[in-house]
């Protein structure tokens, strides 16, 4: 059998901690398989430098949007920017948004405001979301479940997902997917593994959210995650699924492809 192949579906490639080795982080990652990437735009010049990278690259996508932990610092017309590249060829997704109550960046209203003009974004441009949720959790809901009473199904993806059965099974009901990253690997994350293996593969994700959260065995070894780790997230998923690491790659590759329309 040949090697498997991955999707990271969510990774900061522009990241300044990839400045001087984007080449070598993506042959790494045509090596270990992950043959997809999409790289997230944060900010309104992180959207543009991500779409660049895509352009000029074979295989890797972006996404455009405005963070929530950014949105304070965005300039008056750069929501309007966002708004006009999302219809770029290379956008496969608009964000990433959400909620962030962790960090007190920007004002929680401002925060809604923006998480409001995505969800808007995404269905103007029949793309889905990428939605960040950081001890938020009531606060997500509570929108997207106003977003789907009026609009019907949202489609989109649960980034780098931490939360409990509860959230993840109400985020499918809305038609969200959900994402897990290096964290299903911790120590310290046995319920997310046990929501992990009990949801339904075919809504299932995988990224790495590179520079973050580098997996269980290198972290501790490594300070860098990139996508070429993504293969040990996957090892821990085909553990609690109870398939081969092949099996996974084609099921989770298959989820990817189909939310953000990947060749």
């Amino acid at each position: 059998m040949g090697i498997a192949s991955w999707v990271d579906t969510h990774g900061h490639l522009t990241d300044e901690a990839f400045a001087d080795d984007v080449a070598g982080v993506l042959a790494r990652a045509q090596a270990a398989g992950v043959s997809r990437l999409l790289s997230i735009g944060t900010t309104l010049g992180s959207s543009r430098a991500c779409l660049e990278l895509a352009e000029r690259t074979p295989g890797v996508w972006a996404s455009v949007g405005i963070h929530p932990n950014h949105a304070a610092e965005a300039q008056t017309d750069d929501w309007a920017h966002i708004v006009a590249l999302a219809d770029h060829p290379k956008a496969a997704a608009i964000g990433e948004t959400g909620l962030d109550r962790h960090w007190d960046f920007t004002p929680f209203p401002v925060q809604e405001d923006y998480f409001a003009r995505h969800l808007w974004l995404a269905r103007k441009v029949h793309k889905p979301i990428v939605i960040h949720c950081r001890e938020a959790e009531a606060d997500i809901l509570r929108m997207l479940m106003a977003d789907h009473q009026t609009h019907g199904p949202i489609l989109g993806v649960m980034h780098s997902f931490t939360g409990g059965l509860s959230l993840a099974e109400a985020a499918l009901r809305l038609g969200l997917y959900v994402s897990f990253a290096g964290m299903l690997t911790y120590k310290n994350a046995a319920d997310l593994r046990e929501v992990a293996a009990r949801l339904p593969r075919d809504r299932v994700l995988l990224e790495t959210d590179c520079p973050y959260l580098v997996p269980v065995p290198l972290r501790g070894a490594v300070k860098r995650n990139e996508p070429a780790h993504l293969i040990h997230t996957a090892a821990c998923l085909a553990s609690l699924w109870h398939m081969t690491p092949e099996a996974v790659a084609e099921q989770t590759t298959a989820n990817a492809c189909r939310l953000f329309r990947l060749p």
